[in-house]
């Protein structure tokens, strides 16, 4: 009776063993809401290829201006890049609101754009660039915006061959533009490439080389800009 007694308790036992191993998998965490990636803002002001005369004087060389543009959807931050035309710096500043006040340079030539930023996402949505002059003293003709958007662009690889340099080019009074082309292989570059109305301008180049290039810009009344040094290279 005893060996009986003992198989029965063994085997009422075993049975809570087996269940008890065995709970509910625990609940998976709910996944993270995906972060809507930002829009582009618009610009407003200052106005792209114009004088900017509506900034507050603050000396003899400095003046203060607005610069403005519409809400981007699902934007935390905006980023104001600022570029000086003329000698290639670049500044940016953040701010939540849609306007910003900057002190520049008067008589000086600028371009800008925005990057809208949301928290919880590292995408990013950019504006267009538009230059603009901030207004110096009264002058009867501006001069012509430093060329611009370069082909190819700043640290591209291209194949070796006969290409056409390109860039665009601007000016506030409408005068007709032409163009000295500089192209080298140190910076900056020295010799003279050939002169050109157009925005373009055919050469040849060869393989496995860096290339460095710049325009200088002239308006028919005779005031000038250079452009930035722009570079690319060639392919082996």
């Amino acid at each position: 009776m005893k060996i009986v007694y003992k198989y029965l308790v063994l085997f009422m036992v075993l049975p809570l063993f087996s269940c008890g191993g065995g709970g509910d998998d625990p609940t998976p965490p709910e996944p993270e809401p995906e972060v809507p990636a930002p829009s582009a803002a618009t610009l407003i002001y200052p106005d792209n290829n114009e004088a900017c005369t509506e900034g507050v004087l603050v000396s003899e060389t400095e003046s203060q201006v607005t610069f403005e543009w519409t809400a981007s959807e699902n934007t935390d931050t905006y980023t104001l890049v600022l570029t000086n035309l003329e000698t290639g710096a670049e500044s940016s500043t953040n701010t939540s609101n849609i306007d910003i006040q900057v002190t520049l340079e008067r008589g000086t030539a600028y371009s800008w754009s925005i990057v809208s930023s949301a928290e919880g996402t590292n995408e990013t949505a950019s504006s267009e660039i538009w230059r603009f002059y901030n207004a110096g003293a009264a002058i009867e003709n501006y001069a012509p915006f430093p060329a611009y958007e370069p082909y190819p662009r700043m640290g591209e690889a291209i194949n070796a061959g006969t290409i056409s340099l390109a860039w665009e080019g601007a000016d506030l009074d409408g005068d007709a533009l032409s163009y000295t082309i500089y192209l080298g292989t140190s910076s900056p570059p020295s010799s003279v490439l050939g002169e050109t109305d157009a925005n373009s301008f055919e050469t040849t180049i060869n393989a496995d080389t860096v290339y460095y290039w710049q325009v200088v810009t002239v308006d028919s009344a005779g005031n000038s800009s250079t452009s930035e040094i722009f570079e690319f290279k060639t392919n082996p």
